[in-house]
């Protein structure tokens, strides 16, 4: 009977030492399976600063190179292969070489400049006439009436200058044609320099065409285009010039005019009245 009981104890003991060692081994796995993440998380994290590291070596690196370009104005860079077997660094060591430019002196200009004399034909354009020699006079008063009296013009009021003009030429509005034209007449050769000195040679030569002396009228314009070339009455002086040509049976002159201001005054409106007046000649 008491070898029956301990069999049958021993029979129940076993399922418990087999759950026991059970036990035992699945809590070794687990342990076993932690140490494994527990490695891999260390592996992963040593190469993190490892790499990190190795980031913080190449900045350094940068580092020094950058002070000692700066210390020195130029730089040579000697990079140098490394041997077989020998571990290349982040960054290779850097030797400073200073650079000193060429000098090189500009080249030399000349600056001498011949100088030429002019000729005697050009000369002549710049030296005015000299006039006549006068007799020497007395006394200071007197050389200072003999101005006055030489060029008038100068000595003359402009205001009353402007307003003579403006009567000379009020009378040809109002029908004194004759007075005023002698009027303008005399105003243009006393005062040549006035502003409106061509403007007076103008009107005067319209004043003859009014009066039916195209002939006068002519030598007028012709005088007022060969006086002033550059004036603002020469256009429509050459214009009225054409007219008398036309009234005094000098057609060829006429169309002669006309031409010339379309060609050396294109696009005005004298021109274009020249182009219309040719283009009547022509039928």
């Amino acid at each position: 009977m008491l070898a029956r009981s301990a069999i049958f104890r021993l029979l129940a003991v076993a399922p418990l030492c087999a759950l026991c060692a059970c036990a035992t081994n699945a809590a070794s796995k687990e342990e076993v399976g932690a140490l494994r993440a527990e490695l891999r998380t260390l592996r992963e994290s040593q190469s993190r600063l490892l790499e990190r590291l190795e980031r913080m070596e190449a900045h350094a690196a940068v580092e020094r190179a950058r002070d000692s370009s700066t210390s020195k104005p130029a730089a040579m860079v000697k990079v140098t292969a490394p041997e077989q077997g020998e571990p290349l660094s982040a960054t290779p060591e850097l030797s400073v070489v200073k650079l000193k430019p060429r000098y090189e002196p500009a080249p030399k200009l000349p600056t001498q400049v011949a100088v030429l004399e002019p000729e005697s034909d050009q000369m002549e354009m710049y030296i005015s006439a000299v006039p006549d020699a006068a007799p020497p006079a007395s006394g200071g008063a007197t050389m200072v009436a003999s101005r006055e009296e030489a060029d008038p013009a100068d000595q003359a009021d402009p205001d009353v200058l402007d307003a003579d003009y403006e009567k000379s030429v009020s009378m040809l509005r109002t029908g004194n044609v004759e007075g005023g034209v002698e009027r303008l007449r005399r105003f243009s050769e006393e005062n040549p320099r006035h502003p409106r000195a061509d403007n007076a040679l103008y009107f005067s030569g319209l004043g003859q065409m009014g009066l039916n002396e195209f002939k006068a009228a002519a030598k007028t314009f012709e005088r007022l285009i060969a006086t002033y070339p550059a004036g603002d009455a020469v256009l429509d002086g050459m214009l009225r010039l054409a007219e008398c040509r036309m009234r005094l049976n000098q057609a060829a002159d006429a169309r002669a005019l006309y031409t010339r201001v379309v060609t050396q005054f294109p696009g005005t409106a004298a021109a274009t009245q020249a182009e219309q007046r040719l283009a009547a000649l022509r039928q």
